[in-house]
């Protein structure tokens, strides 16, 4: 391809958070639903009383902004179409452009659009500002030798072609495949306020797209949207363009937050949708040649879009529902007694073939910004179908997660003789996952809201990924009053954090929260296995190399030569220099504030009487800490006091 564009419009009007930049990473994870207006929902949603809790993530001004669902109108056909075999190779268009549309509006200023630019990017994921550094500032010439070759490798220079922008026109009308990546927040106001997706930014995008980009355009819709957005956006662009006929696909993202750059290079599956006729699947084969630079054609999977619009939502509940069941199995180990423990019951239901491991590990809860959101929107779809009981399957899931949650918290005020006040309370991880950032509807703000109203004497909170103003943000956004908010205190370091507490909360499993003398030895396990022979499969004198296979030469150059840097290859250029007095510099400086294992020696001799440690994620030694003196509750053990 010969350029890659990233332009930025202002198409919305949310507000912009002051201070340290916050994610930008647009939310293609927001939960979408189709319903058509009318008086076929049998309860009001307001009126159900849980629900209350549900973050707003969408402006005031939300409107109406979502597609009518037309059930009669959808293709008879909703089989799998594969393209493989049906589209001539010679008629398909060769791609030369992509231009992602974004219209988030934390994506639309000059600050984002700077921050894109610099050493600073806004969204910590292990390895993506290596990856954008690659394709934003091109590479280096470098020459290098490896283990078990005999001649030094010669890497040529890459060019840039990755390019973060508002040149919004110019960038839509230059290029051959257009990705609609915008935000869907759940509305806050008006009809199906909490659960229905506010769809107003993909049309926004869809005007932008359908007054500028040129006839042979094919639109890609990339966010999370509802069952009929495609349909949406096609009537949009026969609006403006009556005489031009433009594609749309469906192409939703399964990037886990924490293991992105993972999920991108090596994906379990690409799905794409696309109308069932020659022209649509002339488009998918298109979109589907794109990704096979890297993915293997048997994971790129071709179906109809209304299809791939609903299988976004319903993974990522399938997927919240294991996290639920085996949270509900926790609750039950930790009533029976008798030493139940949930992660034997996983490890036993895992080993099953039709189950298998994946998402069965108990904890406090889920948060993040996706899955409460999809299942809400799934439910209301269900309910505008008149499938209630359906509706009420789905909502049971969170039902649970948010009983989880709140559970927890009891047992913190019940194990403190039932009253937090005069006492701290430190919570060890914010962020809704490690190895992320985002602090979007968190477990941990929901766990401090509830312990908040108990008025301990303060609430300290550290969280080793996130920015102090990020945490802030969202516990004001939960709703503290003055005086508890009086009460909350972010620290830079984990012995601040616990000096002088009654009691730990661990609610994001970091690794450093395992602490110095816990979990060593499957770490050094993995560092010090390592495959006989050079293992380079790669014909690595032969072609010339693209990115996964350079990254997979860097991996296994690390594991033969101990290799620690970030750029083993030596490729890349210099990072461009900051402004002077540059506030994220002072953040990097303190490496994501604090990567420092905690060292629970240190913390027993820090905390006051009773040293409580509420294990929310599961990750210390419950023995190792009580020969330290600690009183350890985890989650889903059969509780056995001391």
């Amino acid at each position: 391809m010969d350029s890659f564009s990233d332009p930025q419009p202002s198409m919305s009007a949310s507000p912009s958070m002051p201070g340290h930049l916050t994610r930008s990473l647009p939310s293609s994870h927001s939960v979408a639903s189709t319903v058509s207006p009318g008086t076929s929902t049998p309860n009001s949603w307001a009126a159900n009383g849980w629900l209350r809790g549900t973050p707003d993530t969408s402006p005031s001004s939300s409107g109406l902004g979502s597609p009518e669902l037309k059930a009669k109108e959808l293709p008879e056909d909703g089989s799998v179409s594969p393209t493989e075999g049906s589209i001539e190779t010679s008629s398909i268009p060769k791609v030369k452009n992509i231009c992602f549309t974004v219209v988030n509006v934390v994506d639309l200023n000059e600050q984002r659009i700077a921050a894109w630019n610099s050493a600073h990017i806004p969204i910590h994921e292990d390895g993506l500002l290596k990856v954008v550094r690659v394709a934003r500032d091109g590479t280096l010439d470098t020459t290098v030798s490896l283990p078990g070759i005999a001649d030094p490798v010669e890497l040529k220079a890459r060019q840039p072609n990755l390019i973060f922008s508002t040149r919004v026109v110019e960038a839509t009308a230059e290029a051959d495949i257009i990705f609609i990546c915008v935000n869907t927040p759940t509305k806050t106001q008006g009809l199906g306020a909490g659960s229905m997706a506010d769809v107003s930014a993909v049309e926004n995008a869809a005007r932008t797209v359908a007054k500028h980009a040129k006839s042979s355009a094919i639109i890609v819709e990339k966010s999370t949207v509802p069952c009929g957005t495609a349909r949406m956006i096609q009537e949009i662009l026969r609006h403006y363009r009556p005489d031009t006929n433009f594609e749309i696909l469906s192409n939703p993202e399964f990037l886990a937050e924490g293991t992105a750059v993972e999920n991108l290079m090596h994906p379990d599956r690409i799905l794409i949708g696309s109308a069932q006729s020659l022209a649509g699947l002339q488009a998918a084969a298109v979109l589907k040649g794109v990704y096979a630079a890297w993915v293997p054609p048997a994971r790129i999977v071709t179906v109809n879009t209304f299809s791939s619009e609903l299988a976004k939502l319903v993974a990522n509940t399938m997927l919240a529902q294991r996290i639920s069941s085996i949270n509900a199995v926790s609750a039950m180990c930790e009533e029976i007694g008798l030493g139940a423990d949930v992660d034997d019951v996983s490890l036993a239901i895992g080993k099953d073939a039709r189950l298998g491991p994946k998402f069965l590990q108990a904890g406090v809860g889920f948060g993040g910004s996706c899955f409460e959101k999809d299942i809400l929107n799934l439910a209301y779809l269900a309910r505008e179908l008149h499938l209630d009981v359906v509706a009420d399957y789905w909502l049971a899931i969170l039902r649970i997660n948010e009983d989880q949650r709140q559970r927890f918290a009891r047992n913190i005020v019940r194990e403190l003789n039932g009253s937090l006040r005069g006492k701290k309370i430190a919570v060890l991880g914010f962020a809704f996952k490690d190895g992320t950032n985002d602090t979007r509807n968190s477990i941990a703000v929901h766990i401090i809201k509830d312990l908040a109203s108990e008025m301990p004497q303060e609430i300290a909170v550290f969280d080793p990924g996130c920015a102090p103003s990020d945490i802030l943000d969202e516990v004001h956004r939960i709703g503290l009053s003055p005086a508890e908010m009086g009460r909350l205190k972010i620290c830079s370091n984990w012995r601040d954090c616990v000096q002088e507490a009654s009691a730990v909360c661990i609610l994001t499993q970091w690794k450093q929260f395992r602490g110095r003398r816990l979990g060593s030895s499957a770490e050094t396990s993995r560092k010090t296995s390592k495959p006989g022979g050079h293992g380079f499969s790669i014909d690595i004198q032969g072609e010339c190399l693209n990115e996964v296979a350079i990254m997979d030469l860097e991996s296994r150059l690390r594991q033969h030569a101990s290799v620690t840097s970030d750029d083993p290859l030596r490729r890349l250029k210099p990072l461009p220099p900051c402004h002077e007095g540059c506030s994220q510099c002072g953040l990097d400086h303190r490496g994501l504030q604090s990567q420092e294992a905690v060292d629970w020696v240190e913390v027993a001799g820090m905390m006051e009487e009773p040293r409580w440690v509420f294990d929310g994620r599961n990750v210390v030694d419950r023995v190792e800490l009580q020969r330290l003196g600690f009183r350890v509750r985890p989650i889903g053990k059969g509780y056995q006091p001391r």
